[in-house]
């Protein structure tokens, strides 16, 4: 529920969260007052748990966690539980499916220079997002979670890679393996990709989103 998604820590106030020491709580009772669930998630890692108490007996009740539990009680509390996190991810949390500091600089790039926002625009890839113009509704740039070994890299860590429009002349002299690729699931003779690991500098992706973006 929580995977692609960060917390606004003012609106976690709002809501009635209370800080001490990095970390935010929240308390209430679920199931006609029967369990009490607390809600913890820390201002450093993000992480949020969460405990849940059967009142009658003062002790943690875990069951709604197990899949294989069966049982219309448990099936009741499951549901009530996922209900209030539900409530407190639409309401406090926002889409961040993109991490590091690279990918936000060119997220916030994009927003502050064209005012779009990235449509996610297939539920089966929730990690894959386009940009496109207002005008010609064409893309104009791609964020996706990718193994470095699908750009012919010795190493299946994940990494957010951005594709760009380029002219197919300009592409011979880019494309270097290491910093460029070839065009990721995109017509390799006019797109290329890179990778928002900090091997090309935020100003000069922000730059090369310039030029994909008057070719769209």
């Amino acid at each position: 529920m929580f995977e692609y998604l960060s917390p606004d820590f003012e609106k976690l106030k709002e809501f009635g969260f209370a800080e001490n020491q990095g970390v935010y709580s929240y308390s209430t009772e679920i199931l006609d007052g029967q369990f009490a669930l607390r809600v913890d998630i820390s201002r450093n890692d993000k992480e949020v748990k969460t405990q849940l108490t059967d009142l009658s007996t003062g002790e943690p009740y875990t069951l709604h966690l197990v899949n294989e539990a069966g049982g219309a009680f448990v099936g009741e509390v499951r549901s009530e539980y996922e209900r209030a996190l539900r409530e407190i991810a639409e309401r406090c949390f926002v889409r961040d499916v993109f991490k590091g500091d690279c990918a936000h600089g060119v997220i916030e790039y994009v927003r502050k220079t064209y005012g779009d926002e990235l449509e996610y625009l297939w539920k089966t890839f929730p990690s894959n997002a386009v940009w496109r113009r207002k005008d010609s509704k064409k893309w104009y740039g791609i964020l996706l979670t990718v193994s470095k070994r699908k750009l012919g890299l010795p190493s299946d860590e994940l990494v957010t890679v951005i594709d760009l429009r380029s002219d197919p002349a300009a592409l011979t002299g880019l494309l270097d393996g290491q910093r460029y690729f070839p065009g990721y699931h995109m017509n390799k003779k006019s797109w290329y990709t890179i990778c928002l690991d900090g091997s090309v500098s935020v100003a000069e992706i922000c730059e090369r989103i310039d030029k994909s973006y008057q070719l769209a």
